[in-house]
């Protein structure tokens, strides 16, 4: 394989953006990312034998963008399916009301499944740390670019204090944790919906429907916790399992309690504040992710990226 130009930390959707915008412009990178899989906050895992998303609940897209013409290959081949047009906006006595918006898309083996695929043909490393990132050079070797596809505080732990680069990215307080609870019951004894934005409750900000999200009907919620509630438990994540059953269960008039729980812990879940431009490039050192655009999401993620590998590649 060729020697590769660019490294980029983080095997995120951003991170795999930028290495097919350079390997569109013929520029080899190399992908490197502590995980065992491909994932990032499109992550999904294995939870009593089936696939439960932790992360982003569902992904849009704009017709006519290279993140829509992506999305249209995973539709063709089954890897994503059209899920709703419709959420749910609940409070703490359950749906209030239902807002239409844009087709909300879903994966039918989860949210990870789409970024294995994206990396088939990226030159990829799992299980990789990287401790430190100067100009040009990580992990021993020397590159043309060094990307760091990854939240903010994250990327800064990366760079030399006093760095101009550093400073211009968000620390922690910029940003907001969650912990995303996954609840299954041994049958499905709730009205029927499809997400839900969760307003004025203390504990929980969305509640999506999992077995309908995936399409196999399964008695499985997934709730993801205020950045607050998240904060009591970032050292013990299972303690907001009983707190986020309770509210689940009196949202949607749940008698039973459910059969199995999982929490997983997103210390930096969501920026509070977005950056204007769609990356950061400086000194030959790149930073990508959802933070960077008009607003946090799927799309935004993979925007940035191949915005950003598009310019490594004109530079």
């Amino acid at each position: 394989m060729p020697q590769p130009h660019v490294l980029i930390i983080g095997a995120g959707i951003s991170g795999l953006a930028c290495a097919h915008a350079l390997r569109s412009a013929g520029i080899v990178a190399r992908v490197v990312d502590r995980g065992r899989k491909p994932g990032g906050r499109m992550a999904s895992r294995t939870v009593n034998g089936r696939t439960v998303d932790l992360g982003a609940s569902y992904f849009t897209a704009e017709p006519g963008t290279g993140f829509g013409d992506v999305v249209s290959g995973w539709l063709e081949r089954g890897l994503a399916r059209p899920w709703t047009d419709t959420v749910s906006v609940a409070g703490s006595d359950g749906i209030q009301r239902l807002s239409r918006g844009p087709m909300r898309y879903a994966a039918p083996a989860g949210l990870r499944e789409l970024l294995i695929d994206l990396a088939r043909d990226i030159d990829v490393h799992q299980g990789v740390t990287i401790e430190h990132v100067a100009a040009g050079e990580a992990d021993n070797h020397r590159y043309d670019a060094v990307v760091l596809a990854m939240p903010d505080p994250q990327a800064r732990r990366l760079l030399d204090v006093g760095s101009s680069l550093r400073a211009a990215l968000n620390d922690g307080s910029n940003w907001e944790p969650s912990i995303a609870v996954v609840l299954e019951w041994a049958a499905r004894d709730w009205q029927p919906f499809h997400t839900a934005f969760v307003n004025d409750v203390a504990e929980i900000t969305a509640l999506a429907d999992d077995g309908d999200r995936r399409g196999d009907g399964a008695p499985v919620l997934v709730a993801h916790t205020s950045a607050a509630l998240a904060r009591q438990h970032l050292d013990n994540p299972d303690g907001a399992i009983p707190v986020v059953t309770r509210v689940v269960g009196r949202m949607l008039s749940l008698t039973d309690a459910p059969t199995r729980s999982f929490a997983h812990r997103w210390t930096f879940a969501r920026p509070a504040a977005q950056h204007p431009e769609p990356f950061l490039l400086s000194d030959r050192i790149g930073v990508c992710g959802d933070a960077w655009g008009d607003r946090s999401s799927v799309a935004t993620a993979w925007a940035s990226g191949d915005a950003l590998g598009r310019a490594i590649a004109a530079s």
